[in-house]
C-alpha cells in the first residue's frame, strides 16, 4: 500500500480549471490500476462514478467504495483528503470540486461579496452519497464524449452549470433553497427572523440587531433570508408593508397619504414609487380615486 502522505500528482484528464473551479476525469481504461486524489478542504467535491465502481483508499485501514451510478459529495473544511483510486478496467470517475463560495453564487448570485459562505453548518464535515438520475448521467456521458473537443472551456464550462442544475433542481427540497442550507436550526432562526419583522413592521429592527435577535450573525442571515424567502430581510419587508398598504387603500378607509404613515413612508411620492415599482399601478389609481 503506498504512502498516502506522499501521493504523487494526479495523472486525470483535467477538462476545465480556474482558480474556483475544477473537472476533472479519471478514466481507468486507459489510467493504471490507482490513481491519486486530493480533496482539498477549500473546496466541495462532487464525484460521480460511471461504467464501474470505484474504491476510495483514504488510509491502510480505511476504505470507502463508491458504485456505479452514484456520487459521493464530500466537503472537510478540516483538512485535506488523500486517496488512492482504485477499479478495474472500466471504471471512470468524474471529479466537478469547486469553493464553496462559487457554489452558494449559482443560486444566490448577490452574495458576490461575501468573502465566504458561513453558514454554520458549512463549517462542519459533510459526506453525501446519492444516486444519479438518468437526465444527469446522461450530461455526465455525453461529457466523457467531448473531452478531445478543439475550443472546449466554454462547453466544459456550460456542461458543469448544467450539471448542478439537474442536481439539485431534479429533485423536491424542503425548503427552496441553496443545497449547504441544511441545518434546521439555522432554517428555524430565519423564520424567526420574518416573524420578527412582521410583528415589528412598524418600528422594525435593523440588520445587526434582527441578527443578534436571533444568534446569527449577518451574512448567514441575510444570504439565508434570500435563500427561503427569495428576498433578503430589508427587501422582504418593503414587500411585506406595501402589501399592507394596499389592503389598507382597499378597505376605502384610508387615503394615500394616510396609507404611507400607517407603513412607516414619511414622504408620500416615496410610498407611490415604491408602491407602483411593486404592484404596476398608483396607490390612488388602486383605490379608484
Amino acid at each position: 500500500m503506498p504512502e498516502l502522505k506522499n501521493t504523487p500528482k494526479s495523472n486525470g484528464q483535467i477538462c476545465f480549471e480556474d482558480s474556483d473551479i475544477l473537472l476533472e476525469l479519471f478514466d481507468f481504461r486507459i489510467l493504471k490500476e490507482k490513481e491519486p486524489v486530493v480533496l482539498v478542504k477549500s473546496k466541495v467535491h462532487f464525484l460521480f462514478c460511471l461504467a464501474a465502481p470505484v474504491n476510495f483508499i483514504f488510509s491502510p485501514a480505511y476504505s470507502r467504495m463508491l458504485k456505479k451510478d452514484k456520487a459521493f459529495i464530500i466537503h472537510n473544511p478540516d483538512t485535506d483528503l488523500q486517496a488512492l483510486l482504485e477499479s478495474t478496467e472500466e471504471g471512470i470517475l468524474i471529479q466537478l470540486s469547486l469553493k464553496l463560495q462559487k457554489l452558494h453564487q449559482l443560486f444566490v448570485p448577490d452574495a458576490h461579496s461575501a468573502p465566504v459562505f458561513t453558514i454554520s453548518n458549512t463549517q462542519m464535515k459533510s459526506y453525501d452519497e446519492i444516486e444519479l438520475l438518468p437526465e444527469l448521467l446522461l450530461v455526465l456521458n455525453n461529457l466523457i464524449q467531448k473531452t478531445q473537443l478543439a475550443n472546449k472551456r466554454l462547453f466544459f464550462q456550460a456542461k458543469i452549470l448544467e450539471i448542478f442544475s439537474l442536481l439539485y433542481t431534479g429533485k423536491p427540497q424542503e425548503t427552496d433553497h441553496c443545497p449547504f442550507l441544511k441545518n434546521e436550526a439555522t432554517v428555524r432562526k430565519i423564520k424567526e427572523a420574518k416573524e420578527i419583522l412582521i410583528a415589528q413592521y412598524k418600528k422594525p429592527p435593523t440588520i445587526p440587531e434582527l441578527a443578534k435577535a436571533v444568534q446569527l450573525n449577518e451574512l448567514q442571515l441575510k444570504v439565508g433570508f434570500k435563500e427561503i424567502y427569495g428576498a433578503g430581510p430589508y427587501h422582504f419587508l418593503m414587500a411585506h408593508k406595501l402589501e399592507i398598504a394596499k389592503q389598507l387603500l382597499l378597505s376605502g378607509e384610508y387615503l394615500v397619504q394616510e396609507a404611507a404613515y400607517q407603513i412607516g413612508y414619511s414622504n408620500t411620492s416615496h410610498f407611490i414609487e415604491a408602491f407602483k415599482k411593486q404592484f404596476g399601478v398608483t396607490p390612488k389609481k388602486l383605490a379608484g380615486r
